[in-house]
Parts: structure tokens; sequence; C-alpha cells
């Protein structure tokens, strides 16, 4: 009677050069000016970033917590002493990024949502349309006048320069329409 032999195990692959040593390499060629081990340390640790990342954000959120790291790396790179292991150091930025994504996502998730865009327009279209019928029923040097002063933020001495009005009659003439107007809104009993 024969043994059998346990299936064959899939061979392991060679471990890769350590990636810390590795990465810690090309980080000091990119800093004595390499650009292209400088490209390729931000390729290799951005991946190892968004394997990070994906394990700790929801989707929306990875490719902005990468980002927020790769840009911190860089900023930093004069700091990082090239003899120690990069990827401790690295870890150590993505965790502070990390926590300050998650603070962000509470924050967000506290504020109440902004209304939507096609409503705000919607009631500006509306708020003009009544501001131009309000505005017919006046006389028009009294709609002129609030129109340039109230409406379009003029001066009453540019609008008198405008209106060819005095500034005096321009106050007369908004006072008057404004009171016209509120008189037009008086509730009846």
């Amino acid at each position: 009677m024969t043994i059998p032999k346990p299936p064959a195990s899939r061979p392991r692959r060679a471990a890769p050069r350590d990636a810390t040593a590795h990465w810690a390499d090309l980080m000091a060629r990119g800093r004595a000016g390499d650009r292209r081990a400088y490209d390729r340390l931000l390729g290799e640790t951005g991946a190892w970033l968004a394997r990070y990342f994906r394990r700790r954000l929801p989707a929306a959120h990875v490719d902005d917590a990468v980002q927020d790291t790769l840009i911190a790396l860089h900023n930093r790179r004069h700091d990082f002493d090239c003899a120690q292991p990069l990827r401790p150091w690295l870890a150590t930025m993505a965790r502070f990024k990390w926590v300050d994504r998650l603070r962000l996502m509470e924050r967000d998730q506290n504020e109440p949502a902004p209304e939507s865009s096609i409503a705000s327009h919607e009631i500006d279209v509306v708020s003009c349309h009544v501001v131009r019928g309000l505005l017919g029923q006046l006389r028009p040097a009294q709609a002129d006048a609030i129109r340039m002063v109230k409406l379009d933020g003029l001066s009453i001495i540019e609008a008198a320069e405008r209106s060819g009005q005095s500034q005096s009659l321009v106050k007369i003439n908004i006072h008057r329409g404004l009171k016209r107007l509120a008189a037009g809104f008086t509730p009846s009993p």
C-alpha cells in the first residue's frame, strides 16, 4: 500500500526585495534628482496606499485619501532619513490622513444637506418676475430709482447722475415707491 502524496502546493514566489529598503532607495534617488525613481516611488506607494485605505474607508473617499497622503509624502520628502525604512514613515502619514478623513466624514454627516441648486434657481426666477411686476405698478421714475439703488446697488449720487434727477429727488422717489408698494401689501381686516 502506498501512501498518497499530499497535493503539490503551489511554489512560492521568491520574496521580493524588501519594499521598505527599495522605497527608501527610490526616495534617496528621487531627492538626488532621478525623476524616474521618484515617479516609480509615487506609483508603488500610491498602490500600497490604495490597498491600505480600501480596507479602512468607503470607496468614495479612497482616492482622495491616497492623494492627500502622496501630497504629504511629497511635501515632507526632505524630512525623511533615507537610512531608515520608508513604509513605517508612510504608514504613519497614512494613519493621520485616515483620521483626518474620518473627521471630515463625521463633519459632513452632521451638516445639513445643501438645498438643490435647481430649487434655488427656481426661487430666484420667481422672485425676479414678482419684483418686475411690482415695479411695473409704480411710476417710471420711482421704479427706476428703486431698481438702481436697491437692486443694482448704485449709490444715490450714481443713481442721480444716471437718471438726471437730483439726489433729493432720487431719495424721494425711492421713499414714495416703497411706501406705495407697502400699501399694496397691507392685509385687509
